[in-house]
């Protein structure tokens, strides 16, 4: 009775403000203008600001992510008998040794292996050209094998080519000054947002009426379960990957091996394609070796893609929310587009929140009516 006799207020409510917007247009249609107007350049002004403000709103959502790819290691220290506290704190110091050692031991090691292998290309296409293999296929496509090759290297390793890709050297000095600006920006926060992540979510919980507080809250903390684990199993099979591909190239003798390794862990953070990018790029780099090395490292990279498939995601991924191979391309294409390699990370665990939304909210209620 009391529902019905609400959904007949608000229809009444709707219908009065129809009619004094249509007596607003018909007798003052200039004021009229004049509000739709100035509601229009507050609109376009929120965006303007919102634009100008892309990066820090890009690096809070990181961190976002971040820490919700951390609660599960949080968890898993309460399992294992730590306290809340003494869990997020030893979660947070794991995650600063991970950065330091990473800033301090592989990342010098791949900036100079990264240089090494840019400057080292004219010389490895110089000895790909005296390979028998490369002359037959080089003669087979009348030539067009050895062009692309020799466009490919020349491409990537003239100096200017990264010059003009970050639009000039001083623009690329920029953008690196901005990248770790920001990237100690999310480190940060990340930090803060993990030792305040229970207390962040009970303030918000507040501003939800109390009437749909507990289902809402029952929603998100299990949407920010999903997401977490799903970021943290990412990781984990990221990490295989690359280890994997590190261990493969060093027995096969491909040259720069950390490189390639440590690329394609950031790569295979995107599901589905990430492992097949990789795939193709390391059996190209090993064709510089020779025809054997790159047919073992495609042949045991499609055995491992198979282990990963049937073994490795399954097991990993068995609490997680599933997404589906068209919506994980889809996603990454989309935020690829929107915000390069971070953006297409981020597209992906925020594609899976949704899809957890439209399973537990929206299909549900569909039922029910």
């Amino acid at each position: 009775m009391k529902s019905i006799e609400r959904q007949a207020r608000e229809s009444t409510e709707t219908a009065g403000w129809r009619a004094r917007n249509a007596n607003l247009m018909a007798d003052k249609p200039f004021q009229w203008a004049f509000v739709a107007t100035l509601g229009v350049v507050v609109a376009l002004g929120i965006a303007a600001a919102f634009a100008s403000i892309s990066s820090v709103v890009f690096s809070v959502l990181a961190a976002a992510f971040v820490t919700l790819g951390l609660d599960p290691l949080v968890r898993w220290f309460e399992r294992r008998g730590l306290k809340r506290g003494a869990a997020i704190v030893t979660v947070i110091i794991l995650f600063i040794v991970v950065i330091a050692g990473m800033l301090w031991l592989v990342l010098p090691i791949v900036i100079t292996q990264a240089s090494a292998f840019i400057n080292s290309l004219p010389a490895m296409y110089k000895d790909l050209q005296t390979q028998d293999w490369f002359q037959d296929a080089q003669a087979g496509s009348g030539g067009v094998l050895g062009s692309v090759y020799k466009w490919v290297v020349d491409t990537i390793s003239d100096p200017n080519f990264w010059a003009t890709i970050g639009g000039g050297a001083l623009n690329v000095g920029f953008a690196i000054i901005g990248g770790l600006s920001s990237a100690f920006f999310i480190f940060i926060l990340t930090i803060y947002f993990t030792a305040t992540l229970d207390s962040s979510k009970r303030a918000i919980y507040t501003l939800i009426s109390a009437s749909h507080r507990e289902r809402v809250v029952g929603y998100a903390e299990r949407i920010m379960q999903n997401v977490g684990r799903y970021l943290s199993g990412m990781v984990v099979l990221a990490f295989f990957n690359a280890v994997y591909s590190f261990i493969l190239l060093l027995l096969v003798g491909v040259p720069f091996a950390l490189v390639i390794a440590v690329a394609a862990f950031f790569i295979t953070l995107i599901p589905l394609i990430g492992t097949v990018l990789t795939t193709a790029v390391m059996t190209v780099i090993a064709l510089f070796v020779s025809p054997v090395a790159a047919l073992i490292v495609l042949v045991f990279m499609l055995i491992y893609m198979q282990v990963e498939a049937y073994i490795l995601t399954p097991k990993v991924m068995s609490k997680a929310v599933q997404v589906p191979g068209s919506i994980v391309l889809i996603a990454a294409l989309a935020g690829g587009t929107l915000g390069g390699l971070p953006g297409a990370l981020v597209a992906i665990p925020v594609a899976a929140g949704i899809l957890l939304i439209i399973k537990e909210v929206v299909v549900p209620k569909k039922a029910r009516s």
